[in-house]
């Protein structure tokens, strides 16, 4: 099994990623990159120091000088490299995945994502190329906090006196906050602030609303005005309303656009096609001109420079800013910090200003095993052929009062389903009928 996947390297620890490995994917990764400097991070995982130890060596014995960030959030690591004008980074993280999991996040200059199809298979083809390691370039480190304080702050003017909730998840969040709560006016109940690879209290993957449950409690319990969750590696947010109930990432995405908007009246702005079309309205509405954009963070921010786009929203809690002319970078401490702003500015509550968001019905994505994933594709577009049809990314099908998505999963044998309709009954219909349909399919 290959430990280089679509978008970074992944996998459990030590098989098959054998710490030791990172020695020449260093290496690699500096040649294909032609790089001088790079900088590094890594997150709190009990394998991330060997790992950090193994990489640091491949990359000075490509002769190139390494900047070490030490223990960071993956959004701290794109803001250095961009503001260092590094050739490139390395963060060491397994994002959400469960303690037993390390991986390497890998971006080229201005915090540029290094995917599947963008150089990871070039650098897993020159590994086996490495030579035996040599202390060729240099090793300094670097704090970041005081910069990335500034960074983020940029975002947004004021902050309204509330209480909020927040479950960093034993990740990375809090290296990134520590510093922006100080100097807002917030009363916070803190959980699981400790950076703590083993993730003693929950996973840190707040999608998954099991892992949700002691931030809905905590809300609840402090009378919190709403409450965050971060995952592993800070670089998503999944927010809760003041019933500690999850909000769909696509109505926050909707309320951001606004902010960005403000500072880049008439931008476009993006919104990753399993999004309420309720995101693309409100994004109209606030004089943007909004763009559907495939799922994945390469993708997206690929998009975002080619298009101009100054924010775009992922279902998945990911939400992306244009910092500035180079940096384009998705940042889940920002977008609390963004959000923030935007309560400030419109003087109402979270739960008020989600209100005329929530026009519509959706399914959530559901999840069914298929084998033929291509047939059932080409079944579901002839079947539903009389809708307005997009193969941006799987089979989208657009009708005036409901509309679908089907698209194949990455890594395993499966279909992932996002329906929304004018209502719930009309959900439940239509959702019922293609799981039918699905289910069936070569049978």
């Amino acid at each position: 099994m290959s430990i280089f996947k679509a978008y970074d390297i992944r996998a459990t620890v030590p098989d098959p990623f054998d710490p030791r490995f990172a020695c020449p994917i260093g290496w690699a990764t500096a040649r294909h990159l032609g790089a001088r400097r790079i900088g590094i991070g890594r997150d709190a995982r009990a394998t991330s120091p060997e790992i950090h130890e193994h990489l640091v060596r491949g990359l000075r014995s490509a002769d190139v000088d390494v900047v070490d960030f030490g223990l960071i959030a993956t959004p701290m690591l794109y803001f250095g490299v961009d503001a260092l004008g590094l050739d490139g980074g390395v963060m060491i993280t397994a994002s959400h995945n469960p303690a037993a999991y390390n991986g390497l996040k890998i971006c080229r200059e201005h915090a540029i994502p290094v995917g599947g199809d963008t150089g990871l298979q070039e650098i897993e083809a020159l590994c086996a190329e490495a030579p035996a390691p040599r202390s060729g370039g240099s090793l300094e480190t670097r704090d970041l906090r005081d910069g990335y304080l500034r960074h983020v702050t940029a975002l947004f003017q004021g902050c309204p006196p509330l209480r909020v909730a927040i479950d960093c998840g034993n990740g990375m969040a809090a290296a990134g906050l520590e510093g922006l709560l100080e100097e807002l006016p917030l009363e916070t109940e803190r959980l699981y602030f400790e950076p703590d690879g083993t993730f003693p209290h929950h996973p840190a993957d707040p999608l998954n609303p099991e892992n949700l449950v002691d931030l809905g409690a905590a809300v609840r319990r402090v009378n919190a005005d709403f409450g965050v969750a971060f995952d592993g590696d800070a670089d998503r947010a999944i927010f809760v309303d003041r019933a500690g109930t999850q909000i769909s990432a696509d109505l926050i995405a909707a309320l951001l656009a606004r902010g960005a908007l403000r500072r880049h009246p008439g931008a476009t702005v993006l919104y990753d096609l399993r999004s309420s079309r309720a995101t693309a309205e409100a994004m109209r509405e606030a004089g943007g001109v909004p763009e559907r954009c495939r799922v994945g963070h390469s993708f997206i921010k690929a998009q975002m420079r080619e298009a101009g786009a100054v924010f775009a929203g992922e279902l998945s809690g990911h939400f992306y800013f244009r910092f500035s002319d180079t940096l384009v970078a998705d940042d889940g401490i920002a977008a609390f910090a963004a959000l923030l702003g935007e309560l400030h500015r419109e003087g109402k509550t979270l739960d008020e200003l989600l209100a005329p968001l929530r026009r519509y019905a959706a399914s959530g994505e559901i999840n069914r095993r298929v084998e033929d994933v291509s047939g059932l594709l080409r079944t579901m577009e002839t079947r539903y052929r009389d809708g307005s049809q997009s193969h941006l990314d799987g089979l989208s099908v657009d009708y005036d009062d409901w509309w679908f998505n089907l698209r194949a999963s990455n890594t395993e044998p499966l279909v992932r389903l996002n329906l929304e309709a004018a209502d719930a009954d009309a959900m439940k219909r239509h959702r019922d009928r293609l799981l039918g349909e699905i289910e069936g399919h070569g049978s």
